[in-house]
């Protein structure tokens, strides 16, 4: 640093905005704080405004994602129907009211789904991560363990913690995902495409009151979906809306170095599932769905592209490098704490960039024209090859968390720091 440094004028922080348009977690809908719904804090036999009854968007929600339906819930109000002068607000934003009979709600919910929005909604930006992928590139594995490692390590590791919204997901999570997982060394069957599954809505909550909790919702999306014109139709809502995208690709899906590590396992022919969704054909159906219609004919959002079950690439290590160095940076396993280590992240983005541009130069230069903000990566969900279903060593992830943490440095929760 020169002398001159010291009197540079820091940067002033951007102005912050009055309050945020709000994205719900549940259905991916974006409106102002002012278009919310509020769910009675009470019923009135008397008053059919009051009743008990059915709530039809809320239900039309639950059924799409094979719930049961709710009957007997409390009535709808609607911000309109009560006077200015009853409604309440915190930062400039409408958390509640007060109704004709002078009970308070501070239930806020989406207008379009019913289901009821976090505190913060509207008073902090409504950050959206979304996990998308070809069918079998690994997504929902990838999910629990990237959840499992936030919850465990990465968030003490920056003063933060991460939970689940309510105690549904967290139950639905650990029984259906974390605990076969981790528990019993039980591989995830793969994500139906007829059975949508509802968001899993985590926050990551930091330590410093200064600083907003991020929402976290990882919507697993079908993987034949992300291929199919009218299911992305259903479901690009959240991708456009989100505020980072994690991208996952199987080393399986590229065709050029497939067949070398088949070979190189030792597997029969037919014991491999031939039929991969090339990762090009994923940005493709994206872009007709809602990149076409961005400015430029590209998005802005961040976008890790994740190389899934790296402990593959193991398959083509040699001395030339051809494709993967014997010191390769891609098996070692990094820790994050603080803040970005930029020199960390720069060697793996730049290996795995070139990697990607060497074996599908298609997808890479497809990834250039319709996104602005890329970073590559390379993951291990499970830090070991399972067989048979079944893993043969305890989980052991390796760099799970790291797109995630750089998409945390580009929303500008964190910094990043060179190291020497």
């Amino acid at each position: 640093m020169g002398i001159f440094d010291i009197f540079k004028k820091k940067p002033e922080p951007e102005p912050r905005p009055l309050f945020y348009d709000i994205v719900c977690p549940y259905c991916f809908s974006k409106f102002a704080p002012k278009e919310v719904v509020f769910r009675a804090a009470h019923d009135r036999e008397d008053d059919e405004d009051y009743a008990l009854g059915e709530d039809e968007e809320l239900n039309r929600y639950r059924e799409r994602f094979g719930l049961d339906s709710v009957y007997d819930m409390e009535a709808i109000l609607r911000p309109s129907d009560i006077p200015e002068e009853k409604h309440i607000y915190s930062d400039h934003v409408l958390v509640g009211l007060n109704d004709r009979y002078g009970v308070v709600t501070r239930r806020r919910l989406c207008p379009k789904c019913h289901n009821e929005l976090p505190v913060t909604a509207g008073k902090v930006p409504s950050n959206i991560i979304s996990i998308i992928g070809a069918s079998q590139v690994g997504k929902s594995v990838y999910m629990t363990s990237l959840i499992h490692t936030l919850q465990h390590t990465t968030a003490d590791h920056f003063d933060a913690a991460c939970m689940p919204l309510n105690a549904e997901i967290s139950r639905k999570f650990r029984t259906g995902y974390e605990e076969p997982l981790f528990e019993r060394g039980d591989l995830l069957a793969s994500t139906q495409k007829e059975k949508m599954q509802e968001p899993f809505i985590f926050q990551f909550v930091f330590k410093d009151e200064t600083k907003p909790p991020l929402t976290l919702v990882f919507f697993d999306v079908a993987g034949e979906g992300m291929v199919d014109e009218d299911y992305l139709g259903l479901h690009g809502q959240h991708i456009k809306n989100s505020a980072g995208i994690l991208f996952m690709v199987d080393p399986l899906q590229i065709r050029s170095i497939r067949e070398k590590i088949r070979l190189k396992f030792g597997d029969r022919p037919g014991e491999w599932v031939s039929q991969y969704d090339e990762p090009r054909d994923v940005v493709l159906t994206m872009f007709g769905d809602f990149i076409a219609y961005e400015d430029k004919g590209k998005t802005d959002i961040p976008t890790a592209v994740v190389l899934t079950k790296s402990d593959m690439l193991h398959a083509l290590k040699d001395e030339d490098g051809e494709y993967v160095k014997l010191n390769s940076n891609i098996f070692n396993n990094v820790v994050h704490r603080k803040y970005l280590n930029m020199t960390e992240f720069e060697n793996i983005n730049g290996e795995i960039s070139r990697f990607i541009e060497k074996v599908d130069r298609p997808f890479k230069g497809t990834m250039d024209v319709y996104f602005s903000d890329t970073a590559y990566f390379a993951v291990s969900a499970l830090g070991s090859n399972p067989v048979d279903q079944k893993l043969q060593s305890v989980v052991s992830p390796i760099r799970v968390d790291e797109p995630f943490i750089w998409l945390l440095y580009k929303l500008k929760y964190i910094q990043g720091r060179e190291e020497s």
